[in-house]
């Protein structure tokens, strides 16, 4: 080994979470094992890690996109390995999740070079040389506000830049809340992205509100009329439960009348020009349809099965007018996603209107389909809002091919919504 030891280089060292990163280890001696770790620590104070096993080649060097890692939390020629293979820490309590709620802060990722192949242990053992990398969902100069219109709670994110931009009504899942990471994310691409708070509502009592059609109408036409926005395009993207939602209003609003849509993990099964309370009541009659797995894990899928043949109990997917992406997981446990793709495809075909519809579906593919290279997580906790008690829920997916999926289907969502919402070219927005 050179007298001064090997040099880590991650490039680049700030950049946004759907960009790729070179990590490569220079000044080793020749066929030197190593193990490279990467570690974050999440803001619920959970720590997540990563390694791979290498030996140099014969100047000393490992470079992540071209040498194989020989075992560790993945294998072979991986250059974002390092990243999408993450997973809680051995100690951790199990059901962990890493999501990132302030998107006004980077993801910090240290990477650590240690001598030899190790397989655990890594806080006992002094790295050779440590390097860290700021990974964003925000990029430079996107403002962030918090909107309040009536009801409507959300927050806004709109690019640098005077505009017009295109733009995306961001509908999340059953979980509630406000989530933000992926409108930051659209944002830091060039979308004016409104991430829209609208399940966990509470009224001034502190019981929980289902808001009704309206409350979508309203956040749409907020988006419209905002003086960065271009009228005429605006998207919904939804997932989850919001895939639901999202079908419903495409098809029967005369006021959100979206460019194109997006669906992630969703399902189009829901009471005819049903609301959001409707759902639920739907889903309360079908409870002994839960099943668990041998870990006691819930799985949910079957809620919503068989797809009923009574079109009064899903949406008719032959009023859409405007293009439409599904990306499905085939193993989601959580939602019947692959089943309701196909029905959705036939009910298009057979209504003359199928040329508007692209599947995406995905083999090894769970439901929690994240931003590129975020760790793929098979089962977390999760918080039922009506019952105020903890359950563990299984979301599906093997990491590797889930991580495939995460990465690919997010390059395409990215490709339609440039096709659907800007002109033939532009420059896409980037931090670095």
């Amino acid at each position: 080994m050179a007298e001064h030891g090997p040099v880590l280089n991650v490039h680049p060292s700030n950049c946004l979470v759907d960009e790729k990163t070179e990590v490569e280890v220079k000044h080793l001696a020749a066929d030197y094992k190593i193990t490279l770790h990467a570690l974050i620590r999440s803001e619920d104070g959970d720590d997540w890690e990563s390694f791979g096993r290498y030996t140099s080649d014969s100047s000393g060097t490992v470079k992540v996109s071209r040498d194989k890692s020989l075992g560790g939390t993945f294998e072979g020629v991986e250059g974002m390995g390092l990243l999408w293979s993450m997973r809680p820490v051995p100690e951790s309590k199990p059901g962990r999740r890493f999501r990132k709620n302030n998107v006004q802060t980077p993801v910090k990722v240290t990477f650590s070079v240690y001598e030899g192949h190790l397989a655990r242990g890594f806080k006992h053992h002094i790295p050779l040389t440590s390097a860290t990398a700021e990974r964003w969902y925000l990029a430079p100069e996107v403002q962030r506000v918090e909107v309040t219109e009536g009801e409507m709670k959300g927050t806004l994110f709109i690019p640098p830049g005077s505009g017009p931009f295109p733009a995306v009504l961001d509908l999340w899942g059953g979980q509630g809340g406000r989530v933000e990471y992926r409108s930051a994310l659209l944002a830091s691409r060039g979308y004016v992205s409104l991430a829209l708070e609208y399940i966990g509502i509470l009224t001034a009592e502190g019981k929980l509100h289902h808001v009704d059609n309206t409350y979508f109408e309203t956040a749409f036409t907020f988006l419209k009329k905002h003086p960065k926005v271009r009228p005429d395009r605006v998207a919904v993207m939804g997932m989850s439960f919001g895939v639901s939602v999202t079908l419903g209003l495409t098809a029967y609003s005369e006021i959100v009348e979206p460019r194109c849509v997006v669906c992630t993990s969703g399902s189009h099964i829901m009471p005819l020009k049903g609301s959001l309370a409707d759902v639920y009541a739907a889903l309360q009659q079908n409870v002994d349809k839960i099943r668990y797995d041998e870990k006691m894990r819930i799985i949910w899928r079957d809620l919503l099965l068989p797809v009923p043949d009574d079109p009064s109990k899903k949406v008719k997917m032959g009023e859409i007018k405007c293009p439409v992406l599904l990306i499905v997981g085939e193993d989601d446990q959580n939602w019947p996603a692959s089943e309701s793709a196909a029905d959705m495809k036939k009910m298009m075909e057979e209504a003359g209107n199928s040329h508007l519809l692209t599947v995406l579906s995905y083999p090894g593919t769970g439901h929690l389909i994240e931003p590129p290279y975020s760790p793929h997580v098979r089962f977390s906790d999760f918080k039922l809002l009506e019952a105020k008690t903890k359950v563990v829920v299984l979301w599906g997916g093997e990491t590797v091919p889930h991580s495939r999926a995460q990465e690919e289907s997010w390059q395409k969502t990215l490709a339609f919504l440039e096709e659907h919402l800007y002109d033939n070219s532009r420059e896409v927005t980037r931090c670095c």
